[in-house]
C-alpha cells in the first residue's frame, strides 16, 4: 500500500486546511478524485472530496482510520472497487473488502448514513462486465439484508445504452475515466439517490 502514501498524506493535510466542517464525504478511487466540479455540484452538502488515484477497496479500508480521522460527517458517498477487479481481484475479495469497510464505517462514525456507487460499466474493463456486475449484486443483497444506513446507488445501469453496451460519450478516451457528461450523469443520479 506503500504507493499510495503521498497522496493519502496530501488528504491529511487537506484536513487541517479546511474552513468549514464538511457535511458530506466523497471517498475512493480517482473517479471521485478526478471530480474537479465535485464541490460546486453538491456544494449544499457541503462535500469534501477524498478520493485518490488508482485507489481499491482495500486500499479504503486500509486507510480509512488515517483519512477520515478529524473528520464529522453527517453523510458519506463512496465509490471503489473498479481497481480492485482490474487488477485481477475476484468479485468475492472484493465483497469482502465492502464488508470490512462497512465494520471500519460503523465503529469510527456509528449509524450514519452511507452510499455505495455501483462499479461503473467501463469501455475499457468490458471484458470483466460479468465480474462488475456479479460484484454490484453481492454489494446490493448485503446492504438490502445487512446495513440499514447504507444505501445502494446503481450507476451502472443508467450508463449503459439501449443496446445494453456501455455509452461511450460518458468517458474519457482512455475509456475508464469520466468525461463532463459522465460526471454530470453521476451527479443526477447520486443526487437523486439523497432525496
Amino acid at each position: 500500500m506503500h504507493w499510495y502514501e503521498d497522496e493519502v498524506k496530501g488528504l491529511e493535510k487537506k484536513r487541517l486546511q479546511l474552513a468549514t466542517e464538511p457535511h458530506t464525504l466523497f471517498y475512493g478511487s480517482s473517479s471521485i478524485r478526478l471530480w474537479t466540479t465535485l464541490d460546486e455540484d453538491f456544494k449544499e452538502l457541503v462535500p469534501v472530496n477524498l478520493g485518490f488515484g488508482g485507489s481499491t477497496l482495500a486500499a479504503c479500508v486500509w486507510f480509512f482510520e488515517r483519512i477520515m480521522a478529524e473528520y464529522r460527517p453527517q453523510q458519506l458517498i463512496i465509490y471503489a472497487g473498479d481497481n480492485d477487479l482490474g487488477d485481477g481481484r475476484n468479485p468475492e475479495e472484493v465483497f469482502v473488502f465492502f464488508q470490512q469497510l462497512v465494520t471500519r464505517v460503523a465503529q469510527r462514525f456509528g449509524n450514519l448514513p452511507c452510499y455505495y456507487v455501483s462499479l461503473k460499466p467501463s469501455p475499457s474493463r468490458w471484458n470483466i462486465a460479468a465480474q462488475f456486475k456479479y460484484t454490484n449484486q453481492l454489494i446490493q443483497n448485503e446492504i438490502a439484508s445487512h446495513c440499514s444506513n447504507w444505501t445502494f446507488i446503481d450507476i451502472f445501469s443508467a450508463m449503459l445504452d439501449a443496446s445494453g453496451k456501455p455509452k461511450k460519450e460518458l468517458y474519457d478516451s482512455d475509456g475508464l475515466h469520466l468525461s463532463k457528461k459522465g460526471y454530470q450523469l453521476w451527479h443526477d443520479v447520486i443526487n437523486h439517490s439523497l432525496q
